[in-house]
Formats: C-alpha cells, structure tokens, sequence
C-alpha cells in the first residue's frame, strides 16, 4: 500500500478482510452484477494458437458427471476404469501424441486428466479410433453417456461433448481474460479498452459462469538435462 494514499483510498483498501463488506459483497453487491453484467460461460480446453510451442503437452482436464453418485456408483465407476484401463492406455500408446493421461474420481465425478500434442479435435478422433469400444464401457456410468454410444458412431457429438465438459483453462495474465469475454459475446476484443480496475469483479463473474477453471495452461518444458545431471557434472550432490 502507498503511504502517498489518502486516508479513504487507504480505507477502501481495507473493505476485503472486513466482516460487513464480506457479508454485503456476497448476498448484494454479487447477486446484483451477476445481474446487471453476466458473463457467458468459456469454453473449455486449451485455445487455437499459431505458435507451434503452444501446441506442445496442451492439457485436458475431462471432468465427467457420474450416473450414479452413490457410493456403490462410485465403485461400479472405479471398478470399470480398472477393468479397462490397460487397454486404454495401450491404446493412448498407439495414439503417438499423447505424453500422459490419468483417472481421478472426485466427488460425483470422474476425470480423465491428460496432455497431448496437436490438435484437440484430431485428439479426441484418434483417441476413438484406438479404444473408443472400450471407453464406451466407462461412457455407460457417465451422466448422458448412453446418447454418445457407441462413440465410433457419434464422432463429432463425442468431440463437442468432451469440449464442453473440459475445464476452462484461465488465460496465463489475468488481463487477456477480458479479450475472451469479448470473444465470447461477439465483441470486438478490448473495444473499447477495459479498465484495469473492473478486473477482480470480472473474475469473480466468470468465475460464477464457470466455477470450476484450470489455472493457466500448466508448464511445460522439455529440459536438456535433469538436475542430477548437472550436479554429477560439478561433483556436487547428495
């Protein structure tokens, strides 16, 4: 904080950790923009990008609604990944772009996380190709998978469904968030500029359009030498 600051500005400053503004922000000030200036929910996965290293390790983060939530459904959903998920991978294997991929279950949903290479449409239909019967058998304990069974059969509804179910990934500097939202609404992006200042509000709207988010693309990195190496080569280790 500025010590050049006024004794208001340094006030409003101070309007975040306080009880009654926490309290007006949440059922009031909130409720009242989510009204006034809603914004629309972004798409997810990673963004079209001219620059080959943005098309490296890009992330999926698949989060897929259970059919049955219950503990037991949960387990039929665990029980199935593990049935197939040699197959799967071997699969993915054949896929040739892809660099990892995993299954969490979190609450009621199950999730595949992965990175791969190119393209995401190209990715999602090679993915078919190699074990689109097998992930079928997971589709089956998925909330409106039955509507995309067999996947080989509903290719382009499969690659729309998976797009509007990965994460939506938060630009990596806050500020290219407003482009997006222009994008989003048919605006020209930052015409006319925003201010600086509506950023935070900005995010907490998005963020209600789209509660879950990926923070930023993730690191990625293809590094010459690991950190052993290069302590084996000073003759310093532990």
């Amino acid at each position: 904080m500025s010590k050049t600051e006024g004794w208001f500005a340094r006030y409003v400053d101070t309007l975040q950790s306080r009880g009654w503004f926490k309290f007006v922000s949440k059922y009031i000030v909130v409720p009242y923009w989510i009204w006034r200036a809603p914004k629309p929910k972004l798409p997810g996965g990673p963004r079209v990008s001219p620059q080959p290293s943005d098309n490296i390790q890009r992330m999926m983060n698949l989060i897929m609604p259970l059919k049955d939530p219950s503990p037991i459904g949960r387990a039929t959903a665990v029980s199935v990944v593990a049935q197939n998920v040699d197959e799967i991978f071997a699969g993915l294997d054949n896929v040739g772009t892809v660099h990892f991929a995993r299954f969490l279950l979190l609450d009621d949903k199950l999730c595949m996380i992965s990175a791969y290479d190119g393209d995401f449409s190209n990715y999602i239909r090679d993915f078919i190709v190699t074990v689109g019967s097998v992930f079928d058998e997971i589709m089956t304990q998925i909330d409106g998978g039955d509507d995309l069974i067999p996947t080989e059969h509903n290719v382009e509804k499969f690659i729309e469904w998976v797009h509007e179910h990965d994460l939506f990934q938060a630009p990596d500097y806050p500020t290219h968030m407003f482009a997006l939202q222009d994008e989003a609404i048919g605006r020209e992006p930052n015409k006319p500029p925003h201010m600086i200042q509506s950023l935070p509000r900005d995010l907490i709207l998005q963020l209600h359009a789209n509660p879950n988010i990926s923070l930023g693309g993730g690191y990625r990195s293809y590094p010459g030498f690991t950190a052993a190496q290069v302590r084996d080569k000073f003759g310093v280790g532990w």
